[in-house]
């Protein structure tokens, strides 16, 4: 989703990571970078040396972690992160309407052995994790509030459609590596 927004920009360095190899493959194609990198990932680690990153990015991760494993990806964030820079993420809460019908799924279906873990974390949690590795919480969206600019319109899967504002369905956060 990330790297097909930012392809058009030159001279932007990114890296991707994902667990299934079909999905690196199709964000290779449908950005057309060979200069960028696609990495299978089979841990909690983030590629890249210390210090280094602008951002560190997970969209639709920490959904499916369970709390200490997401804790465990944001130190490795933190780690490679160069001063000032952010990490984002996407997460699901109870207090947002439209998340709740994820946790009703997971309710009617938990009889089903193959299906996804959907963890929800709390903006206690956050600022908990947070403090502990020394980062600052600069925003936190609502996953129900349209924040995003659109240009032109969006129409999802369920028939909604999105113009001026979107969002992406989840709550979005975003942390801070202190500057010095």
């Amino acid at each position: 989703r990330l790297a097909s927004q930012l392809a058009h920009i030159p001279g932007l360095s990114y890296v991707g990571t994902d667990v299934v190899p079909q999905l690196l493959e199709h964000a290779r194609e449908i950005c057309g970078r060979p200069d960028w990198k696609f990495l299978l990932t089979d841990g909690l680690t983030v590629p890249s040396d210390d210090n280094r990153a602008d951002f560190v990015c997970f969209f639709s991760v920490f959904t499916h972690l369970r709390h200490e494993q997401s804790f465990r990806y944001l130190q490795e964030a933190r780690r490679a992160l160069r001063p000032g820079g952010l990490i984002v993420f996407s997460f699901l809460e109870f207090k947002i309407h439209p998340h709740w019908a994820v946790f009703e799924n997971m309710v009617t279906e938990a009889h089903k052995p193959e299906n996804p873990l959907n963890q929800f974390m709390d903006r206690d949690g956050l600022a908990m994790f947070a403090r502990y590795l020394n980062v600052e919480i600069k925003n936190v969206w609502d996953g129900a509030t349209p924040h995003i600019p659109v240009e032109g319109e969006v129409q999802w899967d369920d028939g909604r459609v999105q113009a001026g504002m979107g969002d992406l369905g989840h709550s979005i956060c975003v942390m801070q590596k202190p500057r010095a």
